[in-house]
C-alpha cells in the first residue's frame, strides 16, 4: 500500500513486548499483534508475501533477534528481501562483537543519531553505518509532534560534515506540511506513528496519507 502510493523505501517492524523507544500508539500495536500470535518468523513471511518493489527495512528491538538467533535472521532476512536492519536498543560501542556481525551480514546496518551524540561519538557511529543515516529528530519516544528548529538544522549538518550518506529523518512526523519543512534539511523522512494512527481509520486513509506526504516531498525537489 504505501509502495504504491510512493514510499521510497519501507520500514517493516518486528513486534516486541517491552518497546521503551516507541509512543503509545506503537506500543498499542505492537501488543495487538503479539496477540494475534505474530512472530519473528511471521513477520519475515509478511515481507516475503508482499515482494514489495522497494527497499525494505526491517525494525527491531535486540531481543527477538537474539532469540530467533542473528546468523539464521540475517540469512532469512535477506532471503525474503530485506534490504536493511535498523535497532533501538543496540548503541553504537555497546557490543563490537554483535555489531561486527550484523555488519558483515547481508543487512545495511542503518545507524541511529540522537540530538544529543557527541561530536567524538558521532564519527564512531557514521564510521560503522550503512545505507542511510537515522536522525533522530527530537529526544523521548515516537509520536509527538516534531517542530523544524535550528537545532535539528546543526545535527542535519554535523552529520553531513563527516559522512556522504542520506540522512532520513524521524520520530514525530506527522503531515506533508511537516515532511517538506523537514525535506528541506534532509534527504528524506520517516513516518511511523502516523500511518499507524491514520490505519485505525483504514486503508484509504493510511494511503491518503502517505500520498500527501509523497506530494510534499516531491514539492521540494522541483522547488
Amino acid at each position: 500500500m504505501v509502495a504504491d502510493e510512493g514510499a521510497d523505501f519501507v520500514e517493516v517492524g518486528v513486534p516486541f513486548s517491552d518497546p521503551l523507544a516507541d509512543g503509545p500508539v506503537i506500543q498499542r500495536a505492537s501488543h495487538h499483534a503479539l496477540q494475534q500470535g505474530m512472530t519473528t518468523a511471521g513477520v519475515l513471511e509478511l515481507v516475503a508475501e508482499a515482494a514489495l518493489p522497494v527497499p525494505v527495512i526491517l525494525f527491531s528491538y535486540l531481543n527477538p533477534i537474539l532469540r530467533y538467533g542473528v546468523d539464521r535472521f540475517l540469512r532469512d532476512a535477506r532471503a525474503v528481501g530485506a534490504d536493511g536492519l535498523l535497532l533501538t536498543d543496540l548503541p553504537g560501542g555497546a557490543d563490537p562483537g554483535l555489531e561486527e556481525t550484523l555488519r558483515r551480514g547481508p543487512l545495511d546496518l542503518i545507524r541511529l543519531v540522537a540530538p544529543t551524540t557527541s561530536p567524538g561519538r558521532l564519527v564512531g557511529l557514521l564510521a560503522s553505518a550503512d545505507g542511510f543515516v537515522y536522525l533522530i529528530a527530537r529526544l523521548g519516544v515516537t509520536g509527538a509532534r516534531t517542530p523544524v528548529t535550528a537545532e535539528l538544522a546543526r545535527s542535519v549538518a554535523a552529520i553531513r560534515a563527516r559522512s556522504s550518506l542520506p540522512i532520513a529523518v524521524g520520530f514525530g512526523i506527522d503531515s506533508g506540511e511537516q515532511a517538506r519543512a523537514v525535506a528541506g534539511l534532509a534527504d528524506g523522512v520517516v513516518v511511523g506513528t502516523a500511518l499507524v494512527r491514520r490505519l485505525a481509520d483504514g486503508v484509504p486513509a493510511a494511503r491518503a496519507l502517505v500520498g500527501e506526504l509523497r506530494r510534499a516531498l516531491d514539492a521540494v525537489a522541483v522547488a
